[in-house]
């Protein structure tokens, strides 16, 4: 397939190299100049990498930057056709996700949002996972592209669903997270070996998903960014926003967006999330290691 992919990214790059990989024909686009990849085109504006495109896949940083790529001067829009799809994988609002779809099929073309999970691990090794939201029959079109940048697709319902589906997802991803943190800082405090700890949680019901991948990197104190703090603390924010538009109370986030709020002034907004860490290390005067404080 013919496919404009706009945004080269820490996950966008790598998926645009498997859709080359696959065979796809790709032509990039990205904000700061220089990115390239491996066999495909290159185009100086998005609307110039949308035309002859079967395919417009985004994967950029926010609701903004979204809104401009697709409707800005030198936008997307400019080159649309009708029969064309327009595939996000952004992780942005779920109500203007509606909106900008509505505009876009106004022009006869499709919309899809298709945030995904799997950090910069996943998106190298195609190994991401999908949520969807869409109709079955443009993500039957979508398919190869799919197929070749991860390994399971959920379909969570119509436009806007599958955005909506990820902030659920990450809301719960910054809860855990946050409770693994405090609990390797509580412990480290009183003199509790913290993989000694980490090895009880393992096998324990406080296991999960989260912790098995985090907590290698935490114990060696590398905060390099898989997913950056301050890409969490934005979609704890479209979260939050979402939550204040469907009438919806999140105390336990709240809370959580203030640590990143901190976070953030104390200089990680860059380093992984797991970086707020060093925040709760600094408040109690430790830090997590593989032997007793």
């Amino acid at each position: 397939m013919r496919v404009a992919f706009l945004g080269l990214g820490i996950m966008g790059h790598a998926m645009a190299t498997n859709l080359v990989r696959a065979g796809h024909e790709v032509t990039v686009w990205n904000r700061t100049p220089g990115k390239l990849v491996e066999g495909a085109g290159v185009a100086p504006t998005p609307a110039a990498a949308t035309q002859g495109a079967e395919v417009v896949w985004l994967c950029v940083s926010d609701t903004a930057a979204v809104e401009t790529i697709l409707f800005g001067p030198d936008g997307v829009e400019q080159s649309l056709l009708e029969g064309m799809i327009i595939a996000d994988s952004s992780t942005i609002s779920p109500s203007a996700t509606v909106k900008f779809a509505e505009r876009v099929r106004s022009k006869g073309a499709a919309y899809v949002d298709a945030p995904m999970t799997g950090s910069k691990i996943g998106a190298a090794n195609g190994t991401l996972i999908f949520m969807v939201g869409g109709d079955e029959v443009t993500l039957d079109r979508l398919g190869p592209l799919f197929a070749a940048m991860g390994k399971k697709i959920f379909r969570m319902g119509p436009i806007g669903k599958g955005q909506a589906t990820k902030l659920a997802m990450n809301l719960q991803i910054a809860l855990i997270f946050e409770g693994f943190a405090e609990a390797l800082t509580l412990a480290t405090k009183l003199g509790v070996d913290a993989r000694q700890l980490v090895s009880l949680i393992e096998v324990t019901m406080v296991r999960s998903g989260v912790v098995e991948y985090k907590a290698p990197f935490v114990l060696q104190h590398d905060f390099t960014a898989n997913f950056p703090l301050r890409l969490m603390h934005k979609d704890i924010l479209l979260a939050l926003d979402a939550a204040k538009e469907a009438r919806v109370k999140l105390p336990g986030l709240e809370t959580v967006e203030e640590i990143y709020e901190m976070a953030t002034e104390d200089g990680h907004r860059d380093l992984d999330y797991a970086a707020t860490l060093s925040l709760l290390e600094k408040w109690a005067g430790v830090q997590v290691k593989g032997e007793a404080a």
